[in-house]
């Protein structure tokens, strides 16, 4: 970790400690459900929290901003979107330091039996921290956000649906083991969060608009000569979501045996590994995951050493052949 982080990175290693048992219990619950069925439906749902389905839908709330009549829903969704990537990737991440359940429990008993679920529901990986889930905090952040706009329209059937499908977002990050169930119950907490101050900035948005003449003149709408039926709107903008989920999920399926992180001394970092990328250039011929890059750079740095450049020799990964006989050993035995 960075020497300047160092007595903030102790967080994420006392959360590891302090929620092990409740994790582990939730772990094997989860993992008693596991089915080839099932970890499509959890790919399907995961999706929703992915940044190809956010961000597209973030820009799609920002068209919104620019028609009265769906003002409301644009602002809390882009407020709530601003408000929780504050939290959770410029607050949470940096300062709690956790770091991926598939890489710590490689170090606890628990190893084998988390091991045997991770690989089949996928292997899948990320680059950065755990805590908390990114993914879940986009659901639920926008989930609530919109929650909160229908049931001001009295629409209250249709928005349980919203805070339900952020739900089973948040579960379906612990079914594909790539978040302890701690850092989803922090990005359930911290979306809602985000939700409601998307919810009360729109408010906020709306009386300035209403008090601003020329602002309140402000309607897109006004470019069709017929107006815009509802109906025909709400269903342009389902059809559009379910694009934009399609492209996720599609995404996500078709990720395939990914370079994993190079890093392996205290364990075997199974993040995915930076390829081809100007800002994480390989060190060595070797590929690492945002965390550990910036490690070792800070490393080089400290020593007096020159900054990584990139190699020119194709990206390799650490051999693992020791530790990979050793894990299937305890995978047998277990």
């Amino acid at each position: 970790m960075f020497p300047a982080l160092s007595l903030v990175a102790t967080l994420g290693d006392k959360i590891d400690t302090e929620f092990f048992g409740f994790d582990t219990a939730v772990y094997s619950a989860i993992g008693a459900l596991q089915s080839g069925f099932m970890t499509i439906v959890a790919k399907l749902f995961t999706s929703f929290g992915d940044a190809a389905f956010v961000v597209p839908a973030m820009l799609l709330a920002v068209v919104l901003c620019f028609f009265k009549r769906t003002r409301k829903y644009g602002f809390a969704i882009v407020g709530a979107v601003v408000v929780g990537t504050l939290i959770t990737n410029i607050i949470m991440k940096p300062m709690v330091l956790r770091i991926r359940p598939y890489n710590t429990l490689q170090m606890t008993d628990f190893w084998p039996q988390y091991s045997k679920w991770y690989k089949a529901a996928g292997s899948l990986s990320e680059s950065d921290y755990s805590f908390p889930s990114g993914h879940t905090t986009s659901a639920f952040e926008m989930a609530i956000a919109v929650f909160l706009c229908f049931m001001s329209d009295k629409k209250r059937k249709i928005a349980w649906v919203f805070p339900v499908i952020a739900a089973l977002v948040g579960v379906s990050r612990i079914y594909l083991m790539v978040h302890y169930p701690s850092d989803v119950v922090a990005g359930a907490v911290a979306g809602t969060v985000a939700g409601i101050c998307g919810f009360l900035l729109a408010k906020l948005g709306l009386l300035i608009f209403s008090k601003v003449k020329f602002l309140d003149n402000i309607d897109a709408e006004k470019m069709f000569k017929k107006g815009i039926n509802t109906k025909a709107a709400g269903a342009v903008i389902t059809v559009a979501l379910c694009v934009f989920l399609g492209l996720s999920f599609g995404l996500l399926l078709t990720e395939s045996e990914e370079v994993k992180c190079a890093y392996s001394e205290e364990y075997n970092c199974n993040n995915k590994a930076r390829i081809d990328d100007e800002d994480y250039p390989a060190i060595d011929g070797k590929n690492y995951c945002k965390i550990h890059w910036k490690e070792l750079s800070g490393e080089a740095e400290e020593t007096g050493e020159e900054a990584p450049a990139q190699s020119e020799a194709p990206a390799q990964t650490e051999d693992r052949s020791d530790t990979a006989a050793a894990e299937e050993s305890l995978q047998d035995a277990a």
